[in-house]
């Protein structure tokens, strides 16, 4: 027997829940079908176990500098790891279970179980043929998510490689972290692990870390990260890796250097994949592209009609906030009569390692590729009284302007606080505002962020 609904939705991510409350209240029956964990990566192996484990890291290290603030710390530092991840775990079921009873306080919302398949347009099996059951509607929501990627590196199967998921598990302090991958995820982890006791070495295929960010801040980054033990072993070309006698050995280099790091750990994060393998799309017709993520158009709808896609599975963002801003534009637009759209809104990330960066907008090497004409306005975290007061007077402040038209088109704020502070810039950039407009602005002293409308005022050509 098919049992019928007014909409489907598929993952309990950012979005799925979200748009299941808005359904709810407009009186619509809704089915939620998750096959793991409610709350997604977000919830459960990404912002909030990772933003924890940054916190008791940042701690470790503040404890350690406590002598250059004028604190006397008897006995030294210990790091108890158990406890560090008891606590990882309690913030992660606090929030699962706080989304759960959500979900179950709705009237019109059934939470179901299992593995969602599609079996047509407007058809989903959820669970196997035996033991399943079959649901339609006539609006389906697909927000599914993404998982780690795992290339096919020689020896890959021979060793028992950890994920952004399964790290998290440990018991332990590795004895030597191995990362694969100088990137985001990557270096988050390798910052908390090394501050946790760890000898931590990062491999990265590229010349430079962190290649999406202009040049001065890829630098900085590396800077702050090496001088606090951090290795670092660029344009390995020739990743491979064995089972050692002390854990695994990594080749790194064919040409420069040890051509092999011996570790006791290794995580790989060289990116993500989305979930949409095992969805039955072909059944539905739904059209991806070549690396397996759902086409959507300025409105998050695929090529069928009646299906949206949000979140990471559509290649449009892989964010929290870009999944649940995609909530937002498929919510409004349905419901609300709105005309809301994917390119109304300034991309925006955060890297959170510490001190912690801050992007939006174009970065200048971007704005350069687009033909823009360019006035940049810069400062180091050394010339900002907050930072120095602070004792973390580590990074820089940019803001990238068009010459012409004197709009805002892009900004970086590496430095305390620099995830916080950048949205200063954003708000500016979402408004259409101009460069003069925020050098106009009187910000709070002292502060990070009152020296933005500083460097505005001294951009350059």
């Amino acid at each position: 027997m098919m049992r019928r609904f007014d909409a489907i939705i598929v993952g309990a991510g950012q979005a799925g829940p979200a748009l299941a409350g808005r359904l709810n209240d407009a009186g619509k029956t809704v089915a939620l079908v998750e096959r793991h964990l409610v709350g997604g990566t977000c919830v459960n192996t990404g912002c909030k176990p990772t933003k924890t484990l940054v916190a008791s890291a940042y701690a470790a290290h503040l404890a350690r500098r406590a002598a250059d603030y004028g604190v006397t710390i008897a006995g030294g530092i210990g790091i108890d790891m158990p406890a560090v991840f008891a606590r990882v775990q309690k913030v992660v079921r606090d929030s699962r279970h706080g989304n759960e009873a959500w979900l179950e306080g709705m009237e019109h919302v059934t939470l179901i179980r299992g593995h969602a398949r599609f079996t047509g347009p407007d058809r989903i099996r959820v669970g196997d043929e035996r033991d399943g059951e079959d649901i339609t509607a006539p609006l389906i929501f697909l927000n599914v998510g993404g998982r780690a990627s795992i290339p096919d590196f020689p020896g890959v199967d021979a060793i028992d490689p950890l994920t952004n998921s399964s790290i998290l598990q440990l018991q332990a302090v590795p004895r030597h972290l191995i990362v694969v991958g100088g990137s985001y995820i990557g270096l988050e982890f390798a910052q908390s692990f090394r501050r946790l006791g760890a000898q931590v070495t990062v491999i990265e295929k590229g010349p430079r870390i962190i290649a999406r960010e202009d040049e001065d801040v890829s630098a900085a980054i590396h800077d702050i990260l090496e001088k606090e033990g951090i290795a670092f072993r660029l344009d390995a070309e020739c990743i491979a890796f064995a089972p050692h006698p002390d854990g695994v050995a990594c080749g790194v280099s064919c040409a420069n250097g040890e051509p092999q790091v011996i570790g006791s750990h290794v995580l790989i994060a060289v990116g993500r994949r989305p979930n949409t393998d095992d969805l039955g799309l072909d059944a539905a017709g739904i059209e991806t592209d070549e690396r397996g993520y759902i086409q959507v158009d300025d409105k998050l709808a695929t090529n069928v009609p009646g299906i949206w896609a949000m979140g990471d599975c559509n290649g449009r963002g892989a964010f929290t906030h870009t999944a649940y801003n995609d909530f937002e534009i498929v919510a409004e637009n349905m419901l609300d009569g709105a005309d809301r759209k994917v390119t109304d809104r300034v991309p925006c990330y955060g890297l959170f390692v510490d001190p912690p960066l801050g992007r939006c907008g174009m970065s200048e090497a971007e704005a350069r590729a687009k033909g823009h004409r360019i006035k940049v306005g810069q400062r180091a975290m050394s010339r900002v009284g907050r930072a120095v007061e602070k004792g973390e007077a580590l990074g820089l402040m940019k803001i990238v302007v068009d010459a012409d038209s004197d709009r805002i088109l892009g900004g970086a704020i590496l430095g305390p606080g620099g995830d916080e502070a950048i949205h200063s810039i954003l708000d500016m950039m979402q408004l259409g505002a101009t460069a003069a407009t925020l050098r106009r602005t009187v910000h709070i002293h002292p502060t990070v962020a009152e020296l933005i409308p500083t460097i505005a005022g001294e951009i350059k050509g």
